[in-house]
């Protein structure tokens, strides 16, 4: 692994303290150069490869290296996010079964299109109650109504939203993920809430398929069932939601993201119900899906660098929490007094 470049340093700025050029110093290892960042790095994500790891303690490792070290392959883990999680997703599908996944869709069908909609209606006007731009409200609250920042990602093009835009509205979804993600598994057995429950809530109330697959992996693995399936469901509700963005805001020419990821989850769905031969291959699937889930959640929590929290300002943090609350309060008293 080559020692990465830290580029041109502005003639005006500081000199580097003692502390960040000894991150920086190249050292030898195995007769290749690396950084001090990059070894630290390296062995948690190692650790994140272990029977030892779980989604929210590599959420809080990457966490801790994103407030003190840094992540130095900021770029690479950037890019790598995505696509590991949409693979994890679908080795997830080898070790559920197709008969229970419609039964647990049939049921989070109405909670999906009432949260949806309620979501957005809500956040459009407690954005115009904080003097918010429309697209930022209209990226936050569709993070929070379907699936994070894939519902950004797939809207954000739509919107012909700004970079600056798009950041914001990753920023605030991101961190409350990660509150998310620590927060729901302890509710919930204080609650003594049923792996179907549970499920089902954090399918709804949280925000990011990661954080949802993650916390709903900490409680069982009914749980986990209902609410990827759930969860992936929901997310399907992109198409429609931009499509209805593009002519809100009378965009034209505009390219819809179709999540396709989700309709590989559901070949090996039923891949693992119908066909005999693929059953073996379910626990090999369902176990490297879960890794590389721990992983995603790594790279993620190594994403969220003080700066990047700052960054967002405060108003936006307010616009998420708020609606954030108001749908797990909603949806838990629902689920607890009906399912």
């Amino acid at each position: 692994m080559p020692l990465l470049a830290e580029g041109p340093r502005p003639t005006d700025a500081p000199e580097p303290t003692g502390f960040v050029r000894a991150l920086n110093a190249p050292r030898v290892l195995l007769g290749q150069h690396f950084t001090l960042r990059q070894v630290v790095f390296a062995l948690l994500l190692v650790f994140c490869l272990t029977p030892w790891a779980s989604p929210p303690i590599a959420l809080a490792l990457g966490l801790a290296l994103a407030q003190t070290l840094g992540n130095p392959f900021a770029k690479q883990t950037k890019s790598l996010t995505a696509k590991l999680l949409q693979f994890s997703v679908i080795g997830l599908g080898f070790g559920m079964n197709a008969h229970a996944a419609v039964q647990a869709g049939r049921e989070g069908l109405l909670f999906t299109v009432v949260s949806i909609f309620g979501t957005l209606v809500l956040g459009y006007f407690v954005g115009k109650w904080l003097g918010l731009g429309r697209h930022v409200v209209h990226l936050i609250s569709c993070g929070t109504a379907i699936c994070g920042g894939s519902a950004i990602a797939a809207v954000g093009p739509v919107l012909r939203a700004k970079d600056e835009e798009m950041s914001v509205a990753l920023g605030t979804v991101f961190v409350l993920n990660a509150v998310a993600l620590f927060a729901f598994p302890p509710i919930g057995r204080a609650l003594a809430m049923t792996q179907n429950q549970f499920g089902l809530w954090c399918a709804i109330a949280i925000h990011d398929t990661s954080s949802v697959v993650g916390a709903a992996a900490a409680y069982g693995n009914q749980a986990l069932e209902v609410a990827t399936t759930v969860k992936l469901a929901r997310a399907l509700w992109i198409i429609p939601v931009s499509i209805g963005t593009a002519l809100i805001f009378k965009q034209k020419g505009v390219k819809i993201k179709i999540p396709y990821f989700i309709f590989g989850f559901i070949v090996a769905m039923l891949a693992n119900t119908f066909v005999p031969a693929a059953k073996p291959l379910g626990p090999v699937m369902v176990q490297l899906a879960k890794i590389g889930l721990t992983v995603t959640l790594f790279f993620i929590g190594a994403g969220l660098s003080a700066a990047v929290v700052k960054s967002v300002g405060v108003r936006p943090y307010v616009l998420g929490a708020l609606l954030w609350v108001v749908i797990s309060t909603v949806s838990l008293y629902v689920i607890l007094h009906a399912v």
